[in-house]
């Protein structure tokens, strides 16, 4: 027994002899590691021990622990945006290292859909725009921030109404009845963005994202192929951007932002019309030219009986224009202040705009705030919440296209008429100096009528992370985007509706509410690891779901006893109210992996397999994956020591990517109800389609990144083919079928295109100038549809049944109408291409006469700064695309309407033989030379001064004497000047907002204004 004990004392002892000469062979080194600039943890920072596999990653404190050998060893330290750095040790168990900024953009961190990386490790097709890019454009929403600035996005405000409604399309269109607007996600919550009103005001509608402050934005990301945007599946078809809003640092003192921001607007272009004595000849001559082709006295036309007498209709000479158009007062003031320490970080701001139109009684106020909080809970389980508030009260204006529109109006208005008497008062409908439709009264139509609407948009988000090692993380996040509107009308009866009889011409109100929201939850399993020095790899899984839900309701009245009686409650009938609800569901799984040697060769794989509640049983599930691959040409043995490349890179990526925006139930065969002789009931409204799907868009893209000299100069250029197929399109059906159409998948758009972007450093010293310049093409073509047969879209076309067409062979936005030849030297008429060669002009010779898609778009931005003062100016164009000046149909009219006042164009008329012009003769109640042609058809580029900013940093030693930081007095000017040939107002419009199949057409849209603002920001 003795013995065996012995034995067992023996054994255990060599066991832990054993174990602990082990344990002499090891030890623990521990250490922080901290930003060289402030001081600040870096949480995520790589530590590897060089020649092994092991490795960690540092906690949110910045803090690591790692076992290494005894002896000499050496450990390297890695982050995104910092110079590597390795340290030898010794006999230290306590290592604390402080890493520099990289110098160069390489190492800058990005937002790369639900996770970061460096850009030298970018491997797809994507942008940045940082925030400080934004701060000198005066701007109501983030998407019109984005003009210019990012190769391959193409932005346009419709108009230039405060808080209106902006375009924007990331390589091309690829959807005709769906949207074609990007996925546009903020602080990972994806955001609605489109219109808030319900009610129509002509062309111009709003825009939800206006309820956003752009300066809150940190940065902005713009993921344009399929590797960047396949994780974000059936969403991300038309791209996605991704909106980075500020938060407060670690070991920051509190910092207190004030800023001030007031300025001036007015319109960019007013339109030269004719003075009454000139339109009074014109109407005169086209009265005459017609009595001069009657052959029976009795068909002629005195021109006194229609009012057409000289020194007493031209008595009158207004400006229509002028009286309605006005310069514009904006200002905008905005607080905030941020700040942290080890464990929480804030950001909190607050905001006010207030932008007067320069319509008459058009008005856009915003008030925002945000809060951003970040807390560490122990050193593995971390918050964090984002929210953001917008609340907007936006007094319009009709304009645009509508019938009464005010703008518009005052375009077509005669200046016989003035807009009030000798008493001051306006005239009104039951006035006899009144000038009746089409134009009333444009004035009156701007200041009468109460058109408000008051939107508020809620952004809430609450995400929790939990640490299980450094490199393995699970972080969810609940979200929700809340969007509600109220709009409270009145057209008293001194307006065109508020006097129509057929409503009893006694007033006319509405009043509608609505509300959207959005609620996700998101999580999200992380992991990376390093392989040696060699292999890193990193991947995510996660899932997703999503549930919207809308809820809208209006009602109408009629015949107010008053006009002191504006709401419903006053109204004598009521006799129109709805409400209506709808909701939708996305769930959603998804996975990434990304793997690289050496820093050499790059991959990454994504995939998404989305399930929608918006397409038949059938098919409501799709699996959208991609890869992209990358080659560092920097790293290879030829190139490595070649001092002046400082990155050059090759990738490819491939995929597929989804779109599923469009209105909900549209698989079903729906019923609603109707009315039959006084009994209600139910009735089919749609046909059903239980095999309705997502549009499908493939995606392939090459680019090539180069850097030099550290970085002084780089550009990146791409190449893409998109081929977009099983649209959701709604197929024509004929009439006798009792429904309308049946939305289906059918058809295909292809979009192939490049883009180039540029950097430069050009003097980097006391003196610095930097350059971006950014240019793309987009080739956008309809490749099939259900058959070969066009369809038409936009508005209508005298001659030719409409503005646009929808044709295989063309792009989306192309004109159709008659290809105009000129004018007959001889007799003055108009020239038209006989197209089918029948030997007459009818609607079968109508043809292609021009597209809205440009052949290049871009930016050019110079920036200097020197001993405090900064400039920049940033430049903006678009080439090759066309404009159909549709306003000229009423304004360049022939004769065809004498209500209407005419451009100065009109001056050059046709009027007698011989006379070589482009203007046909004026002829009263002449249609044929007003046909819907390539006359109205212009060039529609431009070059555009879209900004100039420059500011002045008072110096830190005058500053710090009233116990300020930073003191920054600034001056900016937007669309201060614009090169183009076209002859309207301005080239940059599209009246019809948001429409695909009939873009670029200027029907009397009210242009972009140009601001001039002076500011002061002041840091405490």
């Amino acid at each position: 027994m003795n013995q065996l004990l012995r034995k067992s004392f023996f054994i255990l002892s060599m066991t832990l002899g054993f174990y602990g000469a082990l344990w002499a062979q090891n030890r623990t080194i521990t250490g922080k590691v901290t930003s060289a600039t402030d001081a600040q943890p870096l949480p995520g920072v790589n530590v590897t021990l060089k020649g092994a596999t092991t490795g960690v990653s540092t906690d949110a404190e910045g803090s690591y622990r790692i076992v290494v050998p005894d002896g000499k060893v050496t450990l390297a330290f890695s982050f995104v945006g910092m110079l590597s750095q390795e340290v030898v040790v010794t006999n230290r168990t306590v290592i604390n290292v402080e890493l520099l900024e990289s110098p160069t953009q390489l190492n800058e961190v990005v937002v790369t859909g639900y996770t970061t990386t460096q850009q030298k490790d970018v491997i797809s097709a994507m942008t940045t725009v940082k925030g400080d890019r934004l701060k000198n454009l005066p701007v109501s929403g983030i998407d019109q921030a984005l003009q210019g600035q990012a190769a391959g996005v193409r932005v346009s405000a419709a108009s230039g109404t405060p808080g209106g409604g902006v375009k924007v399309v990331i390589r091309g269109n690829t959807s005709i009845n769906a949207s074609n607007r990007p996925l546009m996600i903020v602080d990972g919550i994806p955001v609605y963005d489109g219109a808030v009103s319900q009610f129509s005001y002509g062309g111009q509608q709003d825009n939800a994202i206006a309820a956003f402050n752009t300066s809150d934005v940190e940065s902005i990301q713009v993921l344009k192929d399929a590797s960047a945007k396949a994780i974000y599946g059936a969403r991300g078809a038309n791209g996605v951007v991704l909106i980075t809003t500020k938060r407060g640092k670690a070991n920051q003192k509190t910092n207190i932002t004030f800023d001030v921001q007031r300025g001036v607007s007015d319109v960019v272009k007013r339109l030269d019309l004719l003075s009454s004595s000139e339109i009074l000849t014109l109407q005169r001559e086209a009265v005459a030219n017609f009595n001069a082709k009657q052959t029976r006295f009795q068909d002629m036309v005195d021109p006194d009986a229609l009012g057409l007498i000289p020194g007493v209709t031209d008595a009158v000479n207004t400006n229509w224009v002028d009286e309605v158009l006005r310069k514009g007062i904006y200002q905008q003031y905005q607080l905030s202040t941020s700040g942290g320490n080890d464990r929480t970080r804030f950001y909190l701001s607050g905001s006010y705009r207030d932008e007067e139109g320069v319509q008459l009684n058009n008005r856009f106020a915003r008030y925002t705030g945000s809060f951003n909080l970040d807390h560490k809970a122990s050193p593995k389980l971390s918050f964090g919440l984002n929210l953001s508030i917008g609340s907007t009260k936006n007094r319009r204006v009709f304009s645009d296209n509508a019938v009464d529109g005010v703008y518009g109006s005052a375009l077509r208005s005669l200046p016989f008429y003035a807009p009030f008497n000798e008493q001051s008062k306006l005239y009104t409908p039951n006035d006899p100096n009144y000038q009746g439709f089409p134009n009333g009264n444009p004035v009156a139509e701007a200041l009468l009528p109460r058109q408000l609407t008051y939107g508020i948009k809620f952004l809430g988000g609450l995400n929790a992370e939990y640490a299980f090692m450094s490199n393995l993380r699970l972080r969810t996040k609940f979200s929700m985007d809340y969007n509600g509107s109220q709009e409270d009308t009145y057209n008293p009866t001194g307006t065109f509706y508020g006097s129509l009889p057929s409503i009893g011409g006694q007033g006319y109100g509405a009043y509608g509410t609505s509300s959207l929201a959005t609620f996700l939850n998101s999580t999200i399993l992380t992991y990376n690891t390093s392989i040696s020095e060699d292999h890193h790899i990193s991947g995510l899984v996660g899932g997703e779901l999503l549930h919207s839900q809308g809820l809208s309701s209006g009602v109408q009245g009629r015949i107010f006893p008053r006009d002191e009686f504006t709401y419903i409650a006053s109204a004598g009938v009521v006799d129109a109210g709805s409400s209506f609800f709808a909701q939708n569901g996305l769930v959603s799984g998804f996975g990434e992996i990304k793997y690289d040697y050496k820093d050499k060769y790059l991959f990454s794989a994504t995939a998404r397999y989305d399930g929608s509640s918006r397409f038949g049983q059938d098919r409501k599930f799709g699996f959208f994956p991609s890869a992209s691959v990358g080659w560092r040409l920097k790293e290879e043995s030829f190139l490595k020591d070649v001092g002046f490349i400082e990155d050059l890179k090759l990738r490819a990526s491939y995929g597929y990517t989804g779109n599923e925006r469009i209105g909900n139930f549209q698989f079903l065969g729906t019923w609603g109800a109707t009315t039959y002789n006084g009994s209600s009931g139910v009735g089919p409204i749609s046909l059903s389609n239980p095999n309705l799907q997502w549009e499908r868009t493939r995606e392939a893209n090459i680019g090539l990144d180069v850097a030099f000299w550290k970085g002084r100069l780089s550009f990146t250029a791409e190449v893409y083919d998109n081929l977009t197929d099983a649209l959701l399109f709604a197929e024509p059906l004929p009439a006798t079928t009792g429904f309308g159409s049946l939305q289906g998948n059918i058809g295909s758009i292809s979009n192939r295109g490049f883009e180039f972007t540029l950097r430069s450093v050009n003097f980097d010293g006391a003196f610095r100038w930097t350059t971006d310049l950014n240019v793309s093409r987009n080739d956008n073509k309809v490749v099939s549809l259900a058959s070969e047969q066009p369809l038409f879209r936009g508005f209508s076309a005298a001659g030719v049944g409409a503005t646009n067409v929808i044709q295989v062979g063309q792009p989306l936005g192309t004109f159709w109408g008659l290809k105009y030849l000129g004018v007959n030297v001889a007799t003055g008429d108009a020239l038209y291409e006989d197209f089918n060669g029948d030997g007459r002009i009818t609607t079968d010779d109508a043809q292609v006469i021009g597209n809205a898609q440009p052949k290049l778009i871009g930016g050019l931005t110079n920036t200097f700064s020197w001993n405090g003062f900064d400039v920049s100016a940033f430049l903006q164009f678009s080439y090759g695309n066309s404009v159909m000046n549709y306003g000229n149909s009423f304004l360049l009219n022939p004769g065809t309407d004498l209500r209407v006042n005419q451009t100065r164009a009109a001056l050059r008329r046709w009027q007698k033989a011989g006379d070589i012009t482009d203007v046909p003769r004026y002829e009263y109640n002449n249609t044929y030379n007003s046909y819907s042609s390539s006359r109205l058809v212009e060039d529609g580029s431009y070059l555009r001064l879209k900004n100039v900013a420059i500011g002045y940093t008072i110096p830190a030693k005058w500053t710090s004497r009233v116990k300020l930081g930073t003191v920054r007095l600034y001056a900016t000017g937007t669309n201060l000047w614009t090169l183009t040939r076209y002859t309207g107002a301005d080239p940059e419009v599209s009246t019809l907002d948001g429409s695909t199949a009939a873009q670029g057409i200027d029907f009397f849209t009210l242009p972009q204004v140009k601001t001039i603002v002076g500011g002061v920001t002041v840091n405490f």
